[in-house]
């Protein structure tokens, strides 16, 4: 005789019904086609998995991501100086302003990086006013390039000219550097698109007198180690991203005997430390980026791998490096942040999102880590603890490894993602989870919200069918 009716469902849910209004007992799998259903890309999922083997039958690609691997969770960060652009870069010469994200025109660039970028040309005094700095970049006498060209990340518009304070960050494992400028603070800030007296007076007092002070202490100091910071960082709640509390104030203690002496005057002292503590919860932000930049660029030029070493936006575009394609850029539309905004404002006022600061979700912190910091999860709407700690396991499904050196208390300790790799983006449809500031999408206005956004998948199918097509050369 038969036993009793028991049902497995795999994938559409609207066939549960009859099992729910009848008593049957199921079990409901969560199952979706890989790659979206995409015949090309599953395709090139299996003839990845196949192929592309050594002599033992061990896959190329795999022992590639593994190396990449290593070279990133070897990475040692340190920032050694805080100098001006131009000499930290050679060729950086006075008509080019730098910005965020992969190439884009200044024709075609958003409001806020356009606010930005007229601002950096204030800022070097190329122009008297904005309608001057505007015909300089329309005419092609100043020009722009990403900050990627230059070794340098910057958050949200990215706006970085010869004159501005960079860190230098120097991989002590692979020798190789990155640099960031120096985090602005809170309010209305260049990287929001506003370029108003008080934003490039501030930017100003950054390059005059908190930079020389910085560079002096950590000369002093002999430079100061930026992975065990964010490790302590993590468990102290920040995630690296969003919240930089902790890593911030482990920053400033660590130059601050430092600083006493290598402030001009008492009261250039007192205005160090008060930006240092108790104006910019964010410093740490910009050296979480460089550092993470240091690691990824170690995992640059392997030879098949499909790690992604570069995620980026410019408010129009999203742009990403694969290690195994080298500087090539993939875009795709960038997409707007889903978030909380601030009073008077809504998504209609949003920009789509931008920044370099998605290194750091490269690197498995960030959106990567979102169960570090309940608190910013539902600051930027992402729900509650549970809700974050599913987003983190989430993302050890795309990742190739942890970081065994950046723990998650929230996860048992265990280490933050690490290794996103493209073919498993593309697989499981999951995404990169990215936090990011809100920008409103007129120059001048600033800053409207923070919230979540992904990559948009396209990105990741041009890449992963670009690298395929580079495989099978």
């Amino acid at each position: 005789m038969a036993g009793a009716l028991r049902a497995v469902n795999i994938g559409l849910g609207d066939f549960l019904s009859p099992f729910r209004d009848g008593g049957t007992p199921f079990v409901d799998v969560d199952w979706k086609p890989p790659a979206q259903g995409d015949p090309e890309l599953i395709d090139i999922l299996f003839d990845l998995t196949a192929g592309f083997r050594d002599a033992h039958g061990a896959s190329l690609i795999d022992q590639a991501n593994q190396t990449g691997l290593r070279r990133i969770l070897a990475a040692q960060p340190v920032v050694r100086r805080v100098l001006p652009a131009r000499e930290l870069i050679p060729d950086f010469d006075e008509n080019v302003i730098l910005h965020a994200g992969p190439p884009i025109e200044w024709e075609n660039m958003c409001g806020p990086m356009r606010g930005a970028i007229l601002g950096a040309v204030l800022y070097e005094g190329l122009a008297p006013d904005e309608a001057g700095a505007e015909r300089l970049l329309h005419s092609g006498s100043v020009v722009c390039r990403t900050n990627f060209s230059r070794g340098v990340v910057a958050p949200m518009a990215g706006a970085v000219s010869r004159s501005m304070p960079l860190f230098l960050v120097e991989n002590e494992t692979a020798g190789n550097v990155a640099h960031s400028p120096i985090h602005e603070g809170s309010g209305r800030a260049l990287r929001f698109g506003v370029s108003r007296p008080p934003v490039l007076a501030r930017l100003k007092w950054l390059e005059r007198t908190l930079a020389p002070a910085l560079d002096r202490a950590l000369a002093a100091a002999g430079g100061v180690a930026l992975k065990p910071i964010m490790s302590q960082a993590l468990l102290m709640g920040d995630e690296m991203h969003q919240r930089n509390v902790a890593a911030s104030l482990a920053f400033h203690r660590s130059l601050a005997a430092g600083l006493v002496d290598a402030a001009e005057s008492s009261d250039d002292l007192k205005g160090i430390v008060s930006f240092l503590t108790l104006e910019n919860e964010q410093f740490f932000l910009n050296l979480a980026m460089a550092a993470a930049k240091t690691a990824m660029d170690a995992a640059r030029g392997i030879p098949h791998s499909t790690l992604i070493t570069a995620m980026n936006r410019n408010g129009v575009d999203f742009g990403l490096h694969l290690a195994a394609t080298g500087d090539r850029w993939f875009t795709a539309p960038s997409l707007y942040p889903k978030g909380l905004y601030f009073p008077g404002y809504s998504e209609a006022d949003a920009n789509p999102d931008m920044g370099d600061s998605a290194i750091v979700e490269c690197y498995g912190v960030g959106g990567m880590a979102l169960s570090a910091v309940p608190s910013v999860a539902h600051l930027v709407g992402a729900g509650n603890l549970m809700e974050s700690l599913g987003y983190t396991f989430e993302m050890n499904h795309i990742c190739v490894g942890r970081d065994p050196d950046l723990a998650i208390p929230n996860c048992d300790f265990a280490g933050a993602p690490a290794g996103i790799d493209v073919r498993r983006v593309v697989a499981t449809g999951i995404l990169p989870l990215i936090i990011s500031g809100v920008a409103h999408h007129q120059a001048g206005i600033g800053q409207v919200g923070a919230g979540l956004v992904t990559p948009p998948m396209e990105v990741m199918n041009k890449a992963l069918r670009a690298f395929h097509r580079m495989a099978v050369k």
